[in-house]
């Protein structure tokens, strides 16, 4: 009885593809742990913000000094919060390119092996339907009106919301020193609310559009019957 042909070189290769994807893991986790670090920085920096101003706004009750100190305080709040923001998105951006890189490698162990294929939970495909299936996101979920509510449960999402926040707090305070009436003063800080956040959100848009050639889908989705 004639013995089944071996390739001798897929052991090796299975190993080559085993370490790159474990490699990936590793940087996977990295950046995760960065960016959870990054959120408890800002968050730290912003509590911190807000016992030092309760403190001022006791002694002053809310006065010039208050408002004198406060603004100052806030925009150095709003500026670590903008930079977290930043680094949160080129992080999501380096996730996106690792998930890509291990999808890649599992189409190349089911062109190996693709008798294993049903047991495969993520997508072998390196586009982003593929992408989203990796990460437990429904696709058709984020057609829908399901993504507005995905967004801000995100890191960025989240600190998106509190980041305009601070600037709210500083256009009602700006209002406070010229001054303005108490209406004007909701209106500002409504305003410079809603403004700080449609402008992040088209920032982070812009940022998520901007993907290198090497991401381009090789081994794309096959089309949905």
């Amino acid at each position: 009885m004639p013995s089944a042909r071996v390739d001798p070189g897929a052991s090796t290769r299975l190993q080559v593809l085993a370490t790159e994807h474990w490699s990936l893991l590793a940087t996977r986790a990295l950046t995760y742990s960065e960016a959870l670090t990054r959120v408890t920085i800002f968050l730290a920096i912003l509590s911190g913000a807000m016992i030092a101003l309760a403190l001022v706004a006791q002694v002053d009750h809310f006065g010039r000094t208050f408002i004198a100190i406060a603004i100052p305080m806030l925009s150095i709040v709003l500026f670590a919060g903008i930079a977290t923001v930043a680094r949160l998105m080129a992080l999501n951006r380096d996730d996106y390119r690792w998930v890509i890189g291990m999808n890649r490698l599992r189409n190349a162990y089911l062109a190996l092996h693709p008798e294993l294929e049903p047991h495969f939970v993520a997508s072998p495909y390196d586009d982003l339907p593929g992408a989203l299936q990796t990460l437990g996101v429904d696709l058709t979920a984020a057609r829908k009106l399901g993504s507005v509510f995905h967004v801000p449960q995100t890191l960025p999402g989240m600190l998106t919301v509190i980041v305009a926040a601070v600037a709210g707090a500083i256009g009602a305070l700006a209002a406070l020193a010229i001054p303005v009436p108490s209406p004007g003063v909701w209106i500002a800080a409504a305003a410079v609310f809603v403004l700080a956040l449609v402008l992040m959100q088209i920032w982070g848009r812009r940022g998520v559009k901007r993907l290198p050639p090497s991401l381009e889908p090789r081994f794309p989705s096959p089309p949905s019957p």
